[in-house]
């Protein structure tokens, strides 16, 4: 029996288009994935993602929701244990090691033709969400002694920094030692270490 017709007779379609287009994204750009490729890697007709994603447009969307799906996982993961200095130090080396391990997965979470900024699917909208307040919750208790819309201030700083370094890493510009140590670097002057 061919994959198609084991895919489509087990009502399972959807989930095997989603991980074909998934497996194809860790090997190449959002920009560069068809609805026929994905057809092709899923083993089903041209015409199968149509009647799943619509148009190429709702691939990108889903890719996008299955990776900041995949990158709050992680996220979540490197948080679980150590004082809050250690989980903050966890929380910013994962996510730049998440970008250079996964650089395509990562950068379809931030292209903003995909997910337009303030205009997030119904799907991304908490995943969002719950990445900022995980950020959020993970400064505060890393730097208890700074409240309020500083704390926010600093979240924002801190993912702005830690976001260029993952970017710079994901591109091939600075190695993922050399964006690690620049974490530590900035951790070590902004956190006690006994935090």
């Amino acid at each position: 029996m061919s994959r198609s017709t084991s895919a489509y007779h087990h009502g399972n379609l959807p989930e095997a288009l989603e991980r074909a287009a998934m497996g194809l994204l860790e090997t190449q750009p959002a920009a560069e994935i068809s609805l026929r490729a994905v057809a092709r890697e899923a083993g089903v007709s041209h015409n199968a993602p149509y009647h799943h994603f619509g148009d190429r447009k709702a691939l990108l969307k889903v890719l996008a929701e299955r990776s900041m799906s995949a990158l709050l996982e992680s996220q979540r993961t490197s948080t679980r244990d150590g004082a809050p200095a250690m989980r903050l130090r966890a929380l910013a080396h994962d996510y730049v090691t998440f970008a250079s391990a996964r650089p395509h997965v990562f950068a379809v979470i931030y292209d903003p033709s995909v997910c337009v900024p303030g205009s997030p699917t119904e799907t991304m909208a908490p995943l969002i969400a719950a990445e900022e307040a995980l950020l959020a919750d993970t400064v505060r208790a890393a730097l208890p002694e700074i409240e309020g819309q500083a704390a926010a201030s600093m979240a924002a700083a801190m993912w702005g920094t830690v976001h260029g370094l993952a970017q710079l890493s994901q591109a091939g510009h600075l190695p993922l030692e050399g964006a690690l140590s620049a974490v530590d670097a900035l951790l070590d002057r902004v956190v006690a270490s006994d935090g």
